[in-house]
């Protein structure tokens, strides 16, 4: 499974019908207005405006960034994991310069290259030299996914791309370079240990 995910992440480039072509940072916010705020005051505008809409929204540190942004560039690709009733759900995350495309693992393997993309999260590094931040938000396909969902993938990016623990980053490396040893119940292992989706687990009993 970890094989062939990897071979099928690689191939899934397509957006869903509906998203955004070339969503820039500009059809979004007034660049023009925001530049004499702090980041602290545009981070509160950005989240202030998403607050109401069914998606997510963040503000990430430069130097945050910069570490997710160029550990993509060697790992493009890696395996995540949602909390289900019945267990987990498998996704792939592919980067795509500073887009992040997720699709299910189920999807990426019934319909390999045509898979669309059900989740992808935006990084705007405009303002990252200015003001050091980095503004993120999303398109979700809610027919798949909840904001919860795209919410709890986000984590996990930040989790796996972000962290200072080599040993959490040697899961993303692995998948990438050396499939065959790769064990996707090490995610699962992961993201329990950090708390990652128990929110979501908790909403998921609700529902039962």
């Amino acid at each position: 499974m970890e094989t062939e995910s990897k071979q099928l992440g690689e191939r899934t480039s397509g957006k869903r019908p509906g998203f955004t072509k070339d969503k820039t940072l500009q059809s979004i916010l007034n660049l023009d207005m925001v530049k004499d705020k702090t980041p602290d005051e545009i981070a509160q505008i950005w989240n202030m405006y998403f607050a109401s809409k069914n998606t997510i929204s963040a503000v990430i540190p430069s130097t945050t960034f910069e570490l997710m942004y160029s550990r993509s560039q060697r790992c493009p690709t890696f395996l995540y994991t949602l909390p289900r009733q019945s267990g987990y759900e498998f996704f792939v995350g592919q980067w795509s310069t500073t887009e992040l495309h997720f699709s299910s693992l189920i999807n990426l393997q019934s319909l390999g290259e045509n898979s669309p993309s059900q989740l992808i999260i935006y990084h705007y590094p405009d303002l990252q030299k200015e003001k050091g931040i980095v503004l993120l938000t999303a398109e979700i396909d809610t027919t798949f996914l909840s904001v919860q969902d795209a919410q709890c993938l986000a984590n996990e990016a930040q989790l796996f791309y972000a962290t200072d623990c080599q040993r959490t980053f040697n899961l993303v490396e692995t998948f990438n370079h050396e499939p065959n040893e790769f064990k996707h119940m090490s995610v699962i292992a992961e993201i329990e240990q950090h708390g990652i989706g128990g929110q979501l687990m908790k909403e998921e009993n609700k529902q039962t």
